[in-house]
């Protein structure tokens, strides 16, 4: 009898061990570490199944600015840092995610990426429809940090501030993910047709959010 009594407790227990667990993380809510610390961050989303913005701004801003501003210090070490282990990154070139034709790089290949002098077809080029075949480096000043995006105008967290005539996929390429748009308007004297912004997509994996596109908008014609 007794020995059915110590079993009997110990059920009591563990079972009351998983509801505390279940209680302390609610559905559609995470642990993050954020600045260091233990934060519970609760994941809403809009009608069309996106992170909310303001939920998306909490948990990326602090990696996301550590990602632009290496990006602008040609620091692809820290870069590859934040490069999701299995799936790379790619990079689209205008706006429109390629899984046909964008070029996607590994974490050693980021890290390598500036020293890398192999010429690769990266998409075509608007307009003319010739092939984008350059180097890392060129690829780089055409179609990454083509303005101080640190210094952006406006900054988007799963809010899209620019668009052109291209279809927007991001969102369906990259499910579950975070978008973040550095953006500029363009100047009056060209009526706005000198805009554009880039962004950067991050997907989490194992509880940690990684860089996983890079991409790169503009005016098309």
């Amino acid at each position: 009898m007794k020995k059915k009594l110590i079993i009997i407790g110990t059920c009591i227990l563990l079972a009351l061990s998983v509801i505390a667990c279940s209680e302390g993380q609610p559905n559609g809510e995470k642990s993050e570490a954020l600045n260091g610390e233990e934060h519970t961050v609760k994941y809403e989303y809009t009608d069309e199944g996106i992170i909310k913005p303001e939920i998306a701004e909490e948990v990326i801003k602090e990696t996301s600015d550590k990602v632009i501003n290496a990006i602008k210090e040609k620091d692809m070490g820290t870069v590859s840092s934040f490069v999701h282990p299995d799936k790379g990154v790619r990079f689209t070139p205008y706006t429109h995610v390629s899984l046909d034709d964008d070029i996607v790089f590994s974490k050693k290949q980021i890290q390598n990426f500036f020293k890398d002098e192999e010429k690769y077809i990266w998409g075509h080029y608007d307009g003319k429809g010739n092939e984008i075949k350059l180097t890392p480096s060129e690829y780089y000043e055409e179609f990454i940090y083509t303005a101080d995006f640190v210094n952006a105008e406006e900054v988007g967290y799963n809010t899209i501030l620019s668009s052109g005539n291209m279809l927007e996929n991001q969102f369906e390429v990259y499910e579950n993910s975070i978008v973040v748009e550095y953006y500029f308007s363009g100047d009056y004297e060209y009526q706005g047709m000198d805009w554009e912004s880039l962004r950067l997509v991050y997907e989490e994996y194992e509880g940690t959010w990684f860089l996983v596109g890079i991409i790169h908008n503009q005016w098309t014609i």
